[in-house]
């Protein structure tokens, strides 16, 4: 995979999830590139409900491709206010364009300083090997 894969206005956590704040104190949380690489051709999304309220590291969903399922972890703390419903119908905008139409919620951080703890896209990079 290239640099072009993990765009340097994202932000990331160690468990492959990508962070984009979209503004009115919001954020869009996706599964990057590698993730996506590595699990496959995605068939399902399951995602949290809007109003739901979570602590970092809560499952929020998960992720279900040809070869395996796996969880979506909230980042940080905070309460789901959006969910992407087009990924119930195409959920291979995971695999085709995960930092656009495969976005999978919004949430609002519980705390101002929660984006401070996640990579930028250099240390993200690091951390693949």
């Amino acid at each position: 995979m290239s640099d072009l894969d993990y765009p340097d206005d994202l932000l990331y956590t160690a468990e492959h999830e990508w962070v984009k704040e979209v503004g009115d104190g919001t954020v869009r949380v996706g599964i990057t590139a590698y993730a996506q690489d590595a699990l496959g051709d995605v068939v399902y999304v399951s995602l949290p409900t809007v109003g739901d309220t979570l602590e970092a590291g809560d499952s929020v969903g998960e992720v279900e491709s040809t070869k395996s399922v796996s969880d979506i972890f909230a980042p940080f703390a905070g309460e789901i206010t959006a969910v992407n419903e087009a990924l119930d119908v195409s959920p291979e905008h995971v695999n085709s364009d995960p930092y656009g139409e495969g976005w999978m919620y919004a949430m609002r951080p519980a705390d101002n300083e929660a984006l401070a703890d996640l990579l930028d896209a250099a240390a993200y990079r690091a951390s693949l090997g």
